[in-house]
């Protein structure tokens, strides 16, 4: 059983590969097949954002929530993250949001 596996673009890939991490490279349109494989042999899986926006988001939820295997995003190359805090989205659109003086 693979401990690591890394699901996201070439380019990420490349650096997570020579750390030992398992890489796959989905094509489009077979990235929840490859979750779905990298969830059921590790006990970390990694996913890009821009990967992560490639899922239903109740299936990145769904797999997220679980106690295993550890399933996280990561921002991608070009620095966007994969989630948003809701909580604090709705603050800022109601306009009850922390103020920084």
């Amino acid at each position: 059983m693979s401990t690591i596996v890394f699901l996201g673009d070439e380019v990420s890939a490349a650096g997570f590969r020579l750390a030992g991490v398992t890489v796959r490279v989905p094509l489009e349109g077979e990235e929840q097949q490859a979750l779905a494989a990298a969830v059921s042999s590790a006990e970390l899986v990694l996913l890009t954002a821009d990967f992560a926006r490639c899922l239903p988001p109740v299936l990145l939820e769904r797999y997220q929530s679980g106690p295993r295997p550890l399933v996280g995003v990561l921002p991608d190359t070009t620095g966007a993250e994969g989630t948003v805090d809701l909580a604090a989205e709705i603050r800022r659109h109601l306009g009850i949001g922390a103020k920084e003086f």
